[in-house]
């Protein structure tokens, strides 16, 4: 049992980093399009931003992946596996080859296909997962409506202001905005591996010297230990630092042409979205929000700017993101049997 533990810690973390590196570019993707930072010093300035999460924010993210999408009497060891091994295939695929797809959803999607295909849907905690949802139209929509509007207002306020002025201006604004977009993704996508990892020694630490000594205390309630929390946003850190460098280029300059001032708009609007939805506990996408915000931003220079075949592209990864995780996951665990000893 410790050694599938300890491998599907390995895997967690290693998912953490790979959101680290998909999601670089939704932290970034806005200061690199507008030649504030080089790409190199922006996913530095993201990966600190991202760690800092760690002194403002809770954990009720977490809480919400370990206890509000499936049952947490049917989690084991095994089944975490599974889950992170089919997130990670799928994040993996996409970031090789530059789709920003949801690594959130990814690993919701990974936790649903083993518990679904072998508990049935009894198994599955519908009221958090009609939540989550829901905030997948309702995340990228937000960040849109806010872009629109906090750039219809900049708009408003500086537009008797020399052009060259205020962008130089905004170029300095926008370490501000991406600094504080990195913190909301930090709050909301670290937790999301902490939760994951938390519910598997939850599951196992009553049944495992080893776990309950050492890695998790077992007060009988769910809780994220804090070493859990250091790591995880170490590691997510250290993902944002080696960057996806072909979804930075999808996000800065496929979806629409950006300067510092629509930059800090769609940054601004984005980072919101995030902290809001961080402190209620909501497990949104990061890469919905910071593209409804680009459009939302884009559309306030005509519906023509925004380039719609690539939205439309992403939206279709955001689509099959989470049936492909829940069958990828839910194949890996069936496979699984046939080698391993799985609990009944």
């Amino acid at each position: 049992m410790l050694t599938i533990v300890l491998i599907a810690i390995v895997v967690a973390l290693l998912f953490d980093f790979l959101n680290g590196m998909n999601d670089a570019a939704n932290s970034i993707a806005t200061i690199v399009a507008t030649r504030v930072f080089s790409p190199t010093m922006a996913v530095l300035w993201a990966a600190f931003w991202n760690f800092s999460a760690i002194f403002i924010f809770g954990v009720s993210v977490a809480h919400t992946m370990g206890e509000g999408i499936v049952e947490p009497t049917k989690i084991n060891e095994f089944l975490i596996l599974a889950a992170l091994l089919g997130s990670v295939v799928w994040v993996w695929l996409c970031t090789h080859f530059g789709m920003p797809i949801s690594v959130s959803h990814a690993l919701i999607g990974g936790l649903i296909g083993p518990v679904w295909f072998t508990y049935g849907s009894s198994a599955l905690v519908f009221s958090g997962i009609f939540k989550i949802a829901i905030f997948i139209v309702l995340s990228p929509l937000i960040g849109l409506i806010l872009g629109f509007i906090m750039m219809c207002i900049t708009l408003r306020v500086f537009h008797k202001q020399h052009p060259v002025k205020v962008e130089g201006l905004f170029k300095a604004f926008q370490l501000f905005s991406s600094a504080i977009f990195s913190l909301g993704h930090g709050a909301n996508d670290a937790q999301k591996t902490m939760g994951i990892i938390a519910i598997l020694l939850f599951s196992v630490a009553g049944s495992n010297e080893f776990v309950g000594e050492y890695l998790y205390e077992n007060t009988g309630q769910f809780h994220v230990p804090l070493w859990l929390i250091i790591t995880c946003y170490s590691v997510i850190a250290l993902g944002t630092i080696i960057g996806g460098k072909k979804v930075i280029k999808t996000l800065g300059d496929g979806l629409a042409k950006l300067k510092p001032v629509q930059g800090f708009c769609a940054e601004t609007a984005g980072a919101l979205t995030l902290i809001g939805t961080a402190v209620l506990g909501i497990p949104v996408s990061t890469t919905h929000t910071i593209t409804g915000s680009i459009i939302g931003v884009g559309i306030t220079k005509g519906v023509a700017s925004v380039r719609w075949a690539t939205a439309s592209n992403i939206v279709v990864a955001w689509i099959l993101t989470i049936p492909a995780t829940i069958v990828m996951s839910g194949l890996i665990y069936w496979m699984m049997g046939f080698f391993l000893p799985l609990p009944e």
